[in-house]
């Protein structure tokens, strides 16, 4: 397998690209660079004499944090989440796939410019509507999307993805220590850990996310995978895509949003303007737990939070998970 990172040698990526027939007649590679702080995938911007694009590959680990294992094969369903897309209104909130390249998990993408994720609604502790309708939009169409039932089931993924959110934040001993993290966030973790009757819910939407459903998921839906660009939005970053329930990609934008504001009625305001039929009490426990496993869990958001503005957190989100 050839691998590409920003230490790659200009000379030998350009060999790659020509070799793939991705370059025009003419066309020189001048320079890469990180286009953002990616966790899971290597990611480079290509500059070349006539454009830039994005060059994205996987690896059997977690680019960010390398001893976590995780399925290379992600790439393909990010290929096929993609693919399946391009040809409906989406069209214009994704990038466009330039190549692909199955053998070496070696994607293409269209360069989307100088956009910003939204994870500056952490600090801005707001979202504005616009952006909240069109997060709406985007999301009820992925959902409405039909795609055949040998789309992957992304099962190693889920997997993975299932133990950071069901099970290693609610362990008493995961070996990972939050007072590492802020002063105070262990003990403040100790009683939820403890919770029989909120483990059992969590147990319960746990094997939920793990079984087969029949809606397209993006799988990952919070602000890290939401560009913004002058007036556009986009989404980015599904390869934890499945077919599964609506009230998960949903549950996991109120939870972020509910993060940022410190308000619980983001809940109320995705059960009513989104486009379709779902379970709000579902919908209310996945928010829960999203908001529980990204304050004592090992995936950590860049908030600036103090323990007891967490402890309000962590006292919704209980109820939102026994609702």
């Amino acid at each position: 397998m050839k691998t590409f990172d920003h230490s790659t040698n200009i000379s030998k990526l350009q060999e790659y690209l020509y070799e793939k027939k991705w370059l025009q007649e003419e066309e020189e590679v001048l320079a890469t660079e990180k286009p953002g702080d990616g966790n899971m995938n290597v990611v480079l911007r290509v500059k070349t004499n006539q454009r830039s694009f994005i060059l994205k590959q996987s690896r059997p680990f977690v680019q960010k944090y390398q001893q976590i294992a995780a399925p290379i094969e992600r790439l393909i369903v990010e290929h096929q989440f993609y693919k399946n897309l391009e040809n409906s209104a989406l069209n214009a909130h994704m990038p466009k796939i330039l190549g692909c390249d199955i053998s070496n998990f070696v994607m293409l993408l269209e360069d989307l410019g100088d956009c910003e994720d939204m994870v500056t609604i952490y600090n801005t502790r707001e979202i504005n509507k616009k952006a909240f309708q069109k997060l709406i939009f985007i999301i009820g169409l992925v959902h409405r999307t039909k795609v055949t039932d040998n789309y992957p089931d992304n099962l190693a993924m889920r997997e993975l993805n299932h133990q950071h959110i069901f099970i290693l934040p609610f362990l008493k001993d995961n070996g990972f220590s939050l007072d590492d993290i802020q002063q105070g966030l262990q003990e403040l973790s100790i009683p939820y850990k403890n919770d029989k009757a909120l483990k059992k819910v969590i147990k319960k939407v746990g094997k939920k996310y793990l079984s087969k459903g029949k809606t397209l998921l993006h799988g990952d839906y919070y602000p890290g995978s939401w560009m913004t660009e002058k007036n556009n939005l986009y989404v980015i970053d599904p390869e934890f895509s499945f077919r599964g329930f609506a009230e998960f990609d949903l549950g996991v934008m109120a939870a972020h949003l509910i993060i940022a504001t410190g308000k619980k009625k983001y809940l109320k305001r995705i059960h009513l303007n989104y486009d379709g039929k779902i379970n709000f009490k579902l919908l209310s426990k996945v928010a829960g737990i999203e908001i529980m496993r990204r304050i004592i869990g090992l995936a950590q958001l860049p908030i600036d939070r103090t323990i007891d503005e967490k402890k309000k957190l962590l006292k919704k989100a209980r109820k939102m998970i026994l609702v």
